[in-house]
């Protein structure tokens, strides 16, 4: 069975391929109440992991679990052995590597999946935020491998939902308009993607994102304001948090108050004072998405957009998407399955048989840092930027005169560059590997430091090669031609692998 996958900070929903219908797979609790998606949770019940609704439950008593693991995989250090602690701070508490917990997870999907739909094999097009880094990517494809899924491809989630949405709103679309801006306020990210949906075959012209904005923060301002208003006993933060998240989705636009249940006591923060507490976390997310909206703001009657699509579960708070038409006017559209919008997009890229496809494009560029002049200077080199499509596996190979007896990268993937090539803003070190050109020092396997470090006269010869598969992910090797010692490493594996 096709699926497509969105694995969210706080829910995770499927998509199945059925016949050029994408329908959300139903899980059910252990209530046997229906749920269009599967909570995004892990508990230690007994000394064994449990996951989804019964990991709620299982926290609800107090047991150690862990929410929104996604979170920690925004980190740009993370690796697939990255330790998480379930129950941190508490006698029960388990420390696990973050791709082994989420592989465990996954594996818990899987079951669910196969148990619903009675499928034997599962193929999956899986999500990722737009601005997630490699060693993001890297975990999350592994993981899902080792769930026991076939993963067909991966795709930004955005763009996911701009195929979604050429579905759903195809009449929104002409030869004057073809291009969507997609407003994507998840659990814990924001990324906003311009796709241009010129026929059924549509392009991502650019990405813009925030891998620490979502509704999570939202949830944690009503924690805030609730604290002070508790007369009774006070929950732990975990059993607060989540309260305030139902809380929070269950506010609409004829809502005076919002209503906290407790186990002791319902606390009303009115709608007005929590919004207006919540505006500036709207604003990061307007701010962010200004290269691509100042398309609609310069002159809307000649813009070639047409429309904002608002997907994501933080947008069902009413405020997000009053402001965002406060903004754009008439052109802004909220799916009617805001939670299932992506995975509903992931399903058609998984359909052999949809006529509807997106080329995707590099969300983050790469580069390396690098010695110059003699190690005297530090120049930075622009690998591969946003322009690079995702269309199939790209490899850039760089040859050269090492002018040092050892060569050391610092690779770093970033958001934008000035006109120069320097990169700005968001950077994220996402690698090193140092290279002896020395054919005793490789011998001896010992580890060098900067004191090592000398220039030579007449250096080995060096080989770089870089490939993007078409998910985005990178790896890199640096390859000594003279003695055809090597170092390569994909970013997110925990140290490079080195090959004599």
């Amino acid at each position: 069975m096709d699926l497509g996958i969105d694995l969210g900070t706080t829910h995770t929903v499927a998509a199945m391929v059925d016949r050029g219908n994408f329908p959300v797979v139903s899980f059910c609790d252990e209530d046997g109440d229906s749920h269009d998606h599967l909570p995004s949770v892990s508990a230690v019940v007994d000394g064994d992991l449990v996951h989804g609704f019964e990991a709620v439950t299982a926290m609800a008593q107090g047991l150690p679990g862990i929410r929104s693991v996604k979170r920690f995989l925004s980190d740009p250090a993370v690796t697939f052995s990255t330790p998480v602690t379930l129950g941190a701070g508490t006698d029960r508490a388990l420390t696990i590597g973050i791709g082994e917990l989420l592989a465990s997870y996954l594996g818990h999907l899987h079951a669910q999946i196969r148990q619903i739909t009675g499928a034997d094999e599962l193929r999956a097009v899986i999500g990722v935020p737009a601005h997630a880094h490699t060693g993001q990517r890297f975990v999350t494809i592994e993981a899902f491998r080792t769930a026991g899924f076939e993963v067909l491809g991966m795709l930004n989630e955005p763009s996911a939902a701009g195929l979604e949405y050429a579905l759903r709103q195809s009449r929104t679309l002409n030869s004057r308009r073809t291009r969507i801006i997609i407003y994507d306020l998840g659990g814990g990210t924001f990324d906003a993607s311009l796709v241009d949906m010129s026929g059924t075959v549509g392009e991502v012209i650019d990405s813009v994102g925030l891998n620490d904005l979502g509704g999570e923060d939202f949830d944690e301002v009503l924690a805030t304001m609730a604290r002070p208003r508790l007369t009774m006993a006070v929950p732990s933060p975990d059993a607060l948090r989540e309260a305030c998240r139902i809380a929070k989705e269950g506010v609409r636009p004829q809502s005076r108050n919002v209503l906290i249940d407790l186990p002791e006591e319902t606390v009303r923060i009115p709608v007005a004072e929590y919004e207006e507490a919540c505006q500036p976390l709207v604003d990061r997310s307007v701010e962010a998405m200004g290269p691509l909206s100042s398309l609609l703001q310069s002159d809307p009657a000649r813009s070639d957009v047409a429309g904002i699509d608002m997907v994501g579960g933080a947008t069902s708070l009413p405020l997000v998407p009053r402001r965002i038409r406060d903004l754009f006017g008439r052109r802004v559209h909220r799916a009617p399955n805001p939670t299932g919008s992506t995975a509903i997009g992931l399903a058609i890229a998984a359909d052999p048989t949809s006529p509807y496809s997106i080329r995707d494009r590099l969300s983050r560029g790469f580069g390396v840092f690098r010695e110059t002049n003699w190690g005297q200077q530090v120049a930075f080199d622009v690998l591969a930027d946003q322009h690079l499509r995702l269309d199939s596996p790209t490899t850039i190979t760089r040859r050269y005169q090492s002018r040092h007896n050892i060569g050391v990268y610092r690779f770093v993937e970033f958001s934008r560059t000035d006109p120069d090539g320097t990169p700005r803003g968001d950077l994220t070190p996402f690698a090193q590997i140092v290279v002896p050109f020395d054919e005793a020092l490789q011998r001896s396997g010992r580890t060098l430091n900067p004191d090592d470090v000398h220039p030579v006269e007449d250096g080995h010869w060096a080989e770089e090669t870089y490939t993007i598969d078409p998910s985005g992910m990178v790896s890199a090797e640096i390859t000594d031609l003279d003695t055809g010692w090597s170092a390569s490493t994909t970013m997110g594996l925990d140290r490079p692998v080195v090959r004599q």
